[in-house]
């Protein structure tokens, strides 16, 4: 593999170019100069100051190369940068210069047609179907990884909700994954990859969507619950995912789902009662 796959493998187009989020490369040009010459000191105080030196250039060096390439040298930081900086500060940087697709709880959602409006499905190149782009599928899975830690999952739940991060707990009870407000039920889950991808898609989606935060919980909740059925790595394990059907059986009948599932961990990442119960109970 030559330098320039490498530099393409690590490249985070989304991030940089006329994506770039100035706030991020301020704070993290500002990081990468402190850590900078925080190793440098520390070396140069037990190596001799040339060697400090010499390594507090490198680091820098290297946290120029991250920034430029990635946007940003913190993994997370788009994510934190929206959530933390005041609104007056990131309109001076210029964040949303780009024009954002807009989104009204007033009109009739179209599932697909928002998406696309998202640009976060298009059609298939190969299929008469539906694909998501290169480019939000790089951004879903950025946020991923940084929403799967508890605190940080936590925290964007709570401002998807517009509520304190510290009232909300997580229980899992068989599959089902339950978040609570102050012990009053705030969400439910096929499982927590299910709920780990609704957060990150969620917070991608008020990123692309201006309008997303006037939509009521139904209607976001159904952009969301589609956009699952694209995954193809889990969640919560990164294993495979495949679609199956089963069966779950009551007192009185049986029905048969049409279910998204991992098959390294088992998470439920998606289910549907199958089309022809569904026909049957018309």
């Amino acid at each position: 593999m030559g330098i320039g796959d490498v530099v393409s493998r690590f490249r985070r187009p989304e991030y940089t170019g006329e994506m770039r989020c100035v706030p991020c490369t301020v704070v993290n040009s500002a990081i990468g100069v402190i850590a900078a010459a925080a190793i440098g000191g520390v070396v140069g105080a037990n190596a001799g100051v040339a060697t400090g030196t010499g390594v507090g250039v490198i680091v820098l060096g290297l946290s120029a190369a991250s920034i430029a390439l990635r946007g940003y040298l913190v993994p997370g930081t788009p994510t934190l940068t929206k959530k933390y900086f005041p609104d007056w500060l990131l309109r001076r940087f210029d964040k949303d210069s780009h024009t954002r697709a807009a989104v009204s709880a007033d009109e009739n959602l179209d599932v697909e047609t928002v998406l696309m409006r998202a640009e976060a499905v298009e059609p298939c190149e190969n299929v008469d179907d539906l694909c998501l782009t290169d480019e939000f599928q790089t951004a879903w899975s950025d946020r991923l990884e940084s929403v799967r830690s508890e605190e940080t999952s936590r925290a964007e739940l709570a401002d998807i909700l517009g509520v304190e991060a510290d009232i909300l707990t997580f229980e899992e009870f068989g599959e089902a994954f339950v978040a609570y407000a102050d012990e009053t039920q705030a969400g439910q889950w096929e499982s927590r990859g299910a709920f780990l991808a609704d957060v990150a898609a969620a917070t991608e989606l008020e990123v692309r969507l201006d309008g997303w935060q006037t939509l009521g919980l139904r209607q976001q909740s159904q952009l969301l619950y589609v956009l699952r059925l694209f995954l193809e790595e889990c969640p919560e394990c990164t294993g495979t995912v495949a679609i199956e059907e089963d069966t779950v059986a009551s007192c009185c009948r049986s029905i048969d789902i049409v279910a998204v599932s991992c098959q390294e961990c088992g998470a439920r990442i998606f289910e549907t009662n199958h089309p022809g119960d569904i026909a049957r109970s018309a």
